[in-house]
């Protein structure tokens, strides 16, 4: 083999390999890229999960809010500028109603359960 003909064949081989490299590395690109597509599926839905139960807190705040009577929302006040954990009700101080009772959509009374 001349020094001409090994110059070619070694040429063409590493072009060959460079073409290998970048279709590999087109393969880890997709990969990649399909990953990161799901992910960004996955946080959407957690996303709007947190969004539908910041609105279901918001509107549970708001109603209690509004049934609490004023020395409940002054003691409330006053905690929470202390940053004392809340005392539960006691007889004398009654607290609000059960919020499940309350938040609970009419579609899950479908009648006597046994």
């Amino acid at each position: 083999m001349t020094k001409l003909q090994a110059f070619f064949s070694s040429g063409a081989s590493v072009v060959a390999i460079d073409n290998k490299i970048e279709q590999a590395m087109d393969l880890v690109k997709s990969h990649l890229m399909y990953a990161v597509r799901e992910e960004v599926e996955v946080l959407k839905e957690q996303i709007k999960e947190l969004i539908e139960r910041n609105s279901q807190l918001e509107q549970e705040n708001t109603l209690l809010k509004t049934l609490a009577s004023p020395e409940q929302m002054a003691q409330f006040q006053a905690q929470v500028q202390t940053g004392s954990p809340p005392a539960p009700p006691t007889a004398a101080t009654p607290g609000p109603p059960n919020t499940a009772t309350l938040t609970q959509p009419a579609s899950h009374s479908s009648g006597p359960s046994a």
